[in-house]
């Protein structure tokens, strides 16, 4: 322990201040002079953080290289105390290291330097000295000076040149944003300035952060970052949305309207990726807030801009069981799930749905029926109306597809026999009400099948219809989804007997089907 000179501050940083770069702050605002004393453990700790590839492992190793700067300068006096063989023998957590770090000044006489409010308090009831460093007022950052009004996203990646995404979903272009290449050591100094950001606001969050890779919610931005070996080079993209949209600005149909009003309770919201499914998720849950719903969201990262209302869960912080208790003894009317993607998703997405709560589930689909593929062989078929009743398909933007998805007992189409009649997944558009795709098993297998309607035409001349009249002069003849009603009179049908022998054979040569209705 060194020697305390007379009215000498001591100050010790725990681990936040550390890695939020508070202490070099703290100084060059000149409001901490004096010896800086940092603990072996945290060194410990941020070498282990880095050696996994953890954001906020360099972080802190870039503020304790800073104080090294500013103690050769003659600003502080930087000393090191401590075991870091305690860290080398079991693994200490954040407060477990900031312990020890109040413990320490409490010997000392000390100040305990901190980023949280939490810590400071904690400091406090033990009768330690705290400051607490809370920025008056936010930042520019580095990266920002990259974005302006029609910027979508920045993509950076080590000695390239840096590139963004400018237009709106569906009509954008990449755009070089500078002639000369980044560093490693450059893209370094962003992200840990992102972390250290990060670390002290209240409206951004560290949602992950592994080996190779970290994921992070900087107020309305979203971050990347990627590492070596994980990736061939240092790579960071940044995301943020353009504008906030209401659903009126979407212009959808009164019918469609009407239907999320009254009847919705299994949306899915799918959409190849950039289109803007999580802009309309966030519309949507805000237009149900608007209309005295409770709402709530589970997001990994937690990027969707919503009133303080609505409570935001994070699933990377939770696991799938602990969501699921959540959310039914909070009992919200809403939960929009984000980024469904893995089995465990889609689980908690039935569970949910099951238990009567009102989902609207965002996946990642080329096509509207792919959306609802995705549930296929995780959940029983008959399951798929109870789960989902509405498929909205977005696209540039704009929703391009509205299908309504319902469960019914009947021969599918191009199936000739009537034994054969079973539960069929109907897919139809929702504006139209036109049938579009059928999923039912046949053998073992689950298929989806695409069905057009039969589009025959009343024109003169079509060769099935002028066959038609003349097999069954004054019947009326009618055009449905899966083929053709002959409607005749029930006291005459006697005089079609021999006609209603020819039909098999009319459906085999026009692959129709074709079916007699008595009146």
């Amino acid at each position: 322990m060194g020697i305390r000179l007379a009215g000498e501050t001591v100050a010790v940083p725990d681990l936040t201040a550390i890695v939020q770069g508070i202490v070099s702050k703290l100084v060059g605002e000149g409001r901490l002079r004096g010896r800086v004393v940092v603990r072996k453990e945290i060194i410990a700790y941020l070498e282990q953080a880095a050696l996994r590839d953890q954001a906020v492992g360099y972080a802190g190793l870039e503020e304790l290289k800073r104080l090294r700067e500013l103690s050769a300068r003659g600003l502080i006096r930087l000393e090191y105390t401590g075991d870091e063989s305690v860290y080398k023998t079991r693994e200490l957590d954040e407060s477990a290291l900031n312990m020890v770090v109040r413990d320490y000044a409490m010997q000392v006489g000390g100040i305990v330097v901190t980023g949280s409010r939490v810590a400071k308090m904690v400091a406090e009831a033990m009768g330690v000295d705290a400051l607490l460093y809370e920025p008056e007022n936010r930042v520019h950052l580095s990266f920002e000076r990259f974005f302006d009004e029609n910027t979508m996203s920045v993509h950076i990646k080590e000695n390239t040149q840096p590139v963004a995404k400018k237009g709106r979903p569906g009509d954008w272009s990449y755009v070089r944003l500078s002639d000369g290449v980044l560093t490693r050591r450059e893209i370094e100094q962003i992200v840990n300035e992102i972390v250290e950001e990060a670390r002290r606001r209240e409206d951004s969050f560290i949602e992950i952060d592994r080996p190779g890779s970290s994921i992070i919610q900087l107020g309305l931005y979203r971050v990347v970052v990627t590492r070596p070996p994980m990736s061939d080079g240092w790579e960071l993209t940044i995301v943020r949305p353009l504008k906030k949209l209401r659903l009126e600005d979407y212009n959808l149909p009164a019918k469609l309207i009407s239907r999320l009003n009254e009847r919705a309770e299994g949306i899915l919201i799918a959409g190849a990726p950039g289109m803007g499914k999580t802009t309309f998720a966030q519309a949507l849950a805000e237009y149900y807030f608007r209309r005295g719903k409770i709402v709530k969201t589970v997001e990994s990262p937690r990027d969707m801009v919503l009133p303080e209302e609505v409570t935001q869960y994070s699933k990377t912080y939770a696991d799938a069981r602990e969501l699921h208790d959540i959310l039914l003894l909070s009992r919200p009317d809403y939960t929009v799930f984000d980024e469904m993607r893995t089995d465990e998703d889609f689980k908690l997405y039935a569970d949910l749905r099951l238990a009567g709560i009102g989902m609207i589930g965002v996946v990642h689909a080329t096509s509207p029926i792919d959306a609802i593929q995705r549930f296929i062989g995780r959940v029983e078929l008959g399951m798929i109306p109870s789960l989902v009743d509405t498929v909205i398909f977005i696209k540039n933007g704009l929703v391009e597809k509205v299908y309504d998805v319902r469960m019914t007992v009947k021969l599918p189409t191009g199936l000739k026999e009537a034994e054969l009649s079973r539960p069929v997944v109907e897919v139809r558009d929702f504006m139209t009400d036109e049938l579009e795709y059928e999923i039912y098993t046949f053998g073992e297998q689950t298929v989806v099948v695409p069905v057009k309607k039969l589009k025959f035409g009343r024109q003169e001349g079509h060769r099935l219809y002028s066959q038609l009249e003349r097999l069954f002069p004054g019947a009326r003849l009618e055009e449905v989804e899966d083929g053709v009603v002959i409607s005749i009179p029930r006291d005459s049908a006697n005089k079609y007997v021999k006609s209603m022998r020819k039909l098999r054979k009319l459906m085999e040569k026009y692959k129709v089907n074709i079916r007699v209705k008595l009146e």
